[in-house]
């Protein structure tokens, strides 16, 4: 009888531990809550983009710092191969939709965007991007239209946002507009400091921001445009870390993109590196703050890119590395993600590209 009982007592304290562990693992998962996200999207970067940073820049890359990696699957509605509009909008409302749809899915029905609930939430809300803010992939965060080709409806949204920190190009599309408003007048008076010159440092609580550097897109890196994208992320993430709430900021490295279209490794190479310098920037805010989830993805992979072995007299040559192309478009090639922080585990594995939404809502502790 002893013996039974104390065989009991000690399935009992199995039983009891097991189930302690099970609730620690329950609760270190309720606490795993993102006060803040950073997403940044390299437009056109697939893995081998990705690579040039580790081939042709001089230090360990930034991306070497993310614990948690996956890959996602990104074809859109009624095709095979994605555009940036339908990847970005897949990332933004959590849903497929059709290749060239700004927010809106398949029925072209507006959807409310990531950014947008982040800021009914209270939370302050960055876009940064390398070419102009109307572009497909900023646009998916703040814009409902049907197709990525209307700039000026695009702008048009813009007005009606909330964004607190918007930088990149295009102010073309609120000034110089076919039917001769002025959307800067409107951005003024609702609050919006607008700027066409610089991205100040000097950024006043109780504002907004719109600094719109060139008529359409920026200047690439090997034209001179310096350290735009990574010091203009430090300066939103300054601004926009001031609030209680936390904050939700997309930065996209636009040209990898076009670098890809013109089957130009050195300006794929260039802007890689750039890219990884901001990466860089979120990555030591993070650390720093200890409630930021960071994410590094892409919309898609552009030009069929490849870091190949060249051939030297018909014979194979592994002792270097020749970037090649397959085509001047788009891949179907699965697409790397990165994350680190709170909820970062949530982002390993393969997944499709809208599932990149719940998981991000997810870390802001949000059932939808």
């Amino acid at each position: 009888m002893k013996k039974r009982l104390v065989q009991v007592l000690g399935l009992l304290g199995i039983c009891v531990l097991v189930s302690c562990n099970a609730g620690t693992q329950r609760l270190a998962k309720q606490e795993a809550q993102a006060k803040n996200i950073i997403l940044l999207i390299g437009d056109g970067m697939g893995v081998a983009q990705l690579s040039t940073a580790y081939y042709y820049g001089n230090q360990t890359p930034n991306f070497s710092r993310f614990p948690f990696i996956g890959l996602h699957e990104n074809a859109p509605v009624g095709a095979k191969i994605t555009d940036s509009a339908a990847g970005a909008t897949a990332f933004s409302i959590g849903e497929k939709s059709y290749n060239g749809a700004i927010g809106v899915d398949q029925d072209t029905l507006p959807k409310e965007t990531i950014l947008e609930w982040a800021s009914k939430q209270g939370k302050r809300t960055g876009i940064i991007s390398t070419c102009t803010i109307t572009h497909a992939t900023p646009a998916s965060f703040y814009a409902h239209v049907k197709s990525r080709n209307l700039h000026e409806d695009i702008a048009a949204d813009f007005t009606l946002s909330n964004v607190d920190f918007a930088a990149g190009g295009g102010y073309q599309y609120f000034l110089n507009r076919e039917d001769g408003q002025n959307l800067f007048m409107e951005l003024e008076g609702k609050g919006v400091i607008t700027d066409t010159t610089a991205v100040s440092r000097d950024l006043e609580q109780g504002h907004r921001y719109a600094f719109l550097l060139g008529a359409t897109d920026l200047p690439k890196v090997q034209e001179g445009r310096g350290d735009f994208l990574p010091q203009t992320t430090e300066v939103a993430l300054d601004f926009l870390s001031q609030g209680d709430e936390g904050f939700f900021l997309m930065v996209e490295g636009s040209q990898i993109d076009w670098g890809g279209h013109d089957n130009d490794a050195d300006y794929i190479i260039n802007e890689v590196l750039d890219f990884d310098r901001a990466v860089g920037a979120a990555l030591d805010f993070a650390a720093k703050d200890g409630n930021t989830l960071v994410i590094v993805t892409a919309d898609h992979e552009t030009g069929g890119f490849s870091l190949s072995a060249p051939l030297i007299f018909g014979q194979t040559d592994y002792q270097h590395v020749r970037p090649t192309f397959s085509t001047g478009g788009h891949s179907a090639s699965l697409i790397p993600v990165l994350a680190y922080g709170p909820g970062a585990e949530e982002f390993a594995g393969i997944y499709q590209n809208h599932e990149i939404y719940g998981k991000m809502m997810q870390a802001f502790q949000v059932s939808k």
